[in-house]
């Protein structure tokens, strides 16, 4: 068995061809730490697909930040890394803008109308979205579709928190106007 030492020595080399973009050190990297990495998340979850999920997102994270990324001892970064994705998957909760909690209350008078209706604002949320600059799409996607912090999202980007909030409050400021309008639509149309 390898010493700590050795370990880290192996783990420093692996993560210096990953940042150079070798795959094959990326594949060894996760097997050697995909079992410890499930296990520490599953022991906190209890959930298998959670676990597996918060294995899939650390060492997607891993590779996707590889070239600015700086490790300088993987069991303690992985340790952390899924402490606060555990964190993350226990508080979350998707945010839900009240206008989404209307069409829930809205009276089923019939389901096609409401299932018709409800793909219409789903079609008009997603053109709405695609009118954002890309960068501001982007970030929103990853806030509110993917449920990242913006520390998080920042950390991927590799710009300043204060930025990813100023990009989301511009976008939440168009879309309350813009779901406003469509929800009193649907609601009229209900009715």
């Amino acid at each position: 068995m390898n010493s700590p030492e050795t370990s880290t020595t192996d783990d420093s080399i692996l993560l210096r061809q990953i940042a150079l973009g070798d795959e094959a050190a990326f594949n060894q990297l996760f097997r050697n730490y995909w079992e410890k990495v499930y296990a520490d998340a599953y022991r906190r979850l209890k959930d298998h697909a959670k676990a597996q999920d918060v294995v899939q997102e650390i060492f997607t994270n891993i590779w996707q930040n590889r070239q600015w990324q700086s490790i300088q001892y993987l069991p303690a970064y992985l340790h952390t890394a899924v402490r606060n994705r555990v964190i993350n998957a226990m508080t979350k909760k998707k945010p839900v803008h009240a206008f989404f909690g209307l069409l829930d209350e809205l009276p089923e008078h019939n389901a096609a109308d409401t299932n018709l209706l409800w793909k219409e604002v789903v079609q008009a949320y997603e053109a709405l979205l695609a009118t954002l600059p890309p960068k501001r799409q982007a970030i929103f996607r990853m806030r509110y579709q993917q449920g990242l912090s913006t520390k998080d999202i920042a950390d991927q980007l590799g710009i300043k928190r204060k930025t990813i909030q100023n990009q989301l409050g511009k976008a939440i400021d168009l879309f309350k106007i813009s779901l406003l309008r469509i929800g009193l639509l649907v609601f009229v149309s209900m009715f």
